[in-house]
């Protein structure tokens, strides 16, 4: 087995940017690990448009992004092993790795790139009452069989979670000749894109039901209906509210979480709020020469993001091989998500390695309306931008200006602030 300088664990979008833009910061000897048997990751699946509009300010289908990073790949010659599954990731960096072809065997580069991205939450995790009967499916299975296999999973459905893949399987059950009967999110807001609310349930009489819950599922073979009810302010259920709704399917959009098993195994601190690594503003995680980017690190809601993280972490995964990568330590500032956010993305920046400007990216935890978005290097405000709206279904981005920030920072809190009305920008 040839020795590798990178192996990247994953070949969807995120693996895919880092190898290409790896190879072309001088780093030929690379290896992407992808445990299907085809590269694209999630994107296979996603045949709706509205991917590649930030990239290549045009709107692809998710094959249609992924084939182009794949033919990007496929012309830089670099090594891609298929149906290969990553057993082992240890803190001295060594990868264990098994497939039908060589059977186990193990690679020590010189750096990796973690890019294995996100799963659905399933039913299990939410204890929701009722029978277990056929006819309960995560968003993305549904899409799957859709999409890939040609089944359709019912005809009558209804989708719990408001995320960004169960508005788009509304409309693509809806277009499959299926009926939709609602959307509910236990949330009194939606977790999903404005522009798929709207084309994906406003656009085809599609009810979303805010503060609602399945409170019990009714079937023995097969799913017969639902009963929901609404949620008070601490997400129980109100006595009192429950309908039942006839259905014969029910999808799940309850969230995604980073696959980060892996992580985990090799020591790597993991964020409790992302349920990704921790790194610094150059994407590392706390074990030297191990980076991470995409949906494996946070869950993004464009692609096109991913691809962009992801190349950032693959340029420092090329300075850290070739020796040009430094981190002292001395000038650690804490990021602090602070009020009304749920958290930032990096965890913290090294100050002395830190670049001219970096792009701080966060999330809201609630729908704001007429919200200043403000940055304090300890008690000094050093960045501040108004906004109309901000929700949590749509990804934040910040940019900080080294010479902003003092050396002797400590921590540097993001943060809403409430704005007059007559101060925001027309």
């Amino acid at each position: 087995m040839r020795e590798y300088d990178l192996v990247i664990i994953g070949g969807g979008p995120a693996g895919l940017s880092a190898a290409v833009k790896a190879y072309d910061e001088g780093v030929e000897n690379i290896l992407v690990v992808e445990r299907d048997d085809k590269l694209g990751g999630i994107l296979n699946q996603c045949i709706h448009n509205g991917f590649g509009l930030q990239r290549f300010k045009e709107e692809l289908a998710g094959p249609e992004y992924a084939q182009r990073f794949i033919k990007e790949a496929m012309a830089r010659d670099i090594d891609i092993m298929m149906n290969t599954i990553v057993l082992e990731l240890r803190e001295d960096k060594s990868v264990l790795l098994m497939n039908e072809e060589n059977g186990m065997f193990e690679i020590k580069p010189k750096a990796v790139i973690l890019a294995m991205g996100c799963r659905e939450r399933p039913r299990g995790a939410l204890n929701t009452p009722g029978s277990r009967p056929a006819g309960i499916y995560s968003a993305g299975t549904a899409q799957k069989l859709v999409n890939i296999d040609g089944y359709l999973p019912g005809k009558k459905v209804v989708i719990l979670g408001s995320g960004d893949i169960g508005l788009i399987m509304a409309r693509r059950m809806t277009l499959e000749g299926a009926k939709v009967e609602c959307v509910a999110e236990i949330m009194p807001f939606s977790g999903g894109l404005k522009r798929n609310i709207v084309q994906c349930l406003h656009d085809f009489d599609i009810p979303l039901y805010y503060s609602t819950t399945i409170s019990g599922i009714k079937g023995t073979d097969r799913v017969e209906g639902v009963y929901l009810s609404k949620v008070d302010e601490n997400l129980k259920v109100i006595e009192g509210t429950k309908k039942f709704v006839e259905c014969d399917t029910v999808l799940l959009s309850v969230g995604l979480l980073p696959e980060n098993e892996l992580t985990q195994e090799a020591n790597i601190k993991i964020d409790r709020k992302t349920k990704g690594a921790y790194v610094s503003d150059k994407l590392m995680t706390s074990v030297d020469g191990i980076f991470a980017a995409g949906n494996v690190l946070h869950v993004h809601d464009l692609v096109d993001f991913v691809s962009e993280e992801s190349e950032q972490a693959a340029v420092n995964a090329a300075k850290y091989i070739k020796g040009e990568f430094s981190t002292t330590g001395k000038n650690k500032i804490d990021m602090i998500a602070g009020d009304g956010i749920s958290y930032t993305m990096p965890q913290y920046i090294d100050y002395e390695n830190m670049d001219d400007s970096i792009i701080v990216k966060f999330r809201v935890n609630n729908v704001y309306p007429s919200r200043k978005i403000t940055a304090y290097a300890d008690d000094k405000c050093i960045i501040e931008r108004k906004k109309r709206v901000l929700a949590p279904g749509e990804m934040e981005l910040l940019r900080l200006k080294k010479e902003d920030i003092d050396p002797n920072t400590k921590q540097i809190t993001v943060k809403l602030e409430e704005v007059w009305k007559n101060n925001l920008p027309a």
